[in-house]
């Protein structure tokens, strides 16, 4: 595998993601300058903008089931500003893209905070998303609700 796969993974899940956007109708953007935010979603129409937040993984073969671990910069999760952050995690598995998890900061870090999702470790919150035919938990909380949770991001024709 080449040394800096990570980077041809992350931005192969960055492109993945926009493309998801895209075919729901809502407009996509790259910030020239990356300070927290991948992607900037933007619904033509009425102006309304959602920030996104990539996060890739490849997959790890369990028995049942496989995982993917990801990692969130505490100080980017506990900033919630006016416009919360979207989070979206997917897992390159069998040379396919998992469905998205998508959920917002603030729903998050309401699992960091309450349901002690995760664990924290040098300023990030390690996430470990388990996959099973039935359902995505992570420290036994199930995560199923968030899978292809575009909500936020309705349908635009």
């Amino acid at each position: 595998m080449k040394k800096n796969y990570h980077l041809y993974l992350g931005k192969a899940g960055h492109l993945a993601v926009m493309s998801e956007f895209l075919t729901r109708g809502w407009n996509v953007a790259i910030p020239e300058v990356d300070i927290g935010d991948d992607i900037f979603v933007v619904q033509d129409d009425n102006g309304t903008l959602r920030r996104v937040q990539v996060k890739t993984s490849t997959s790890t073969a369990r028995q049942n089931s496989f995982s993917g671990q990801f990692n969130v910069p505490l100080t980017q999760l506990r900033n919630i500003a006016n416009i919360p952050v979207h989070y979206v995690f997917v897992v390159r598995h069998n040379d396919q893209w998992t469905k998205p998890i998508v959920i917002r900061q603030d729903y998050l870090l309401d699992h960091l905070e309450n349901d002690k999702i995760g664990s924290e470790h040098d300023g990030n919150l390690n996430l470990y998303f388990s996959y099973s035919a039935e359902k995505v938990e992570c420290s036994g909380l199930d995560l199923t609700n968030y899978v292809s949770d575009f909500s936020d991001f309705p349908l635009i024709k």
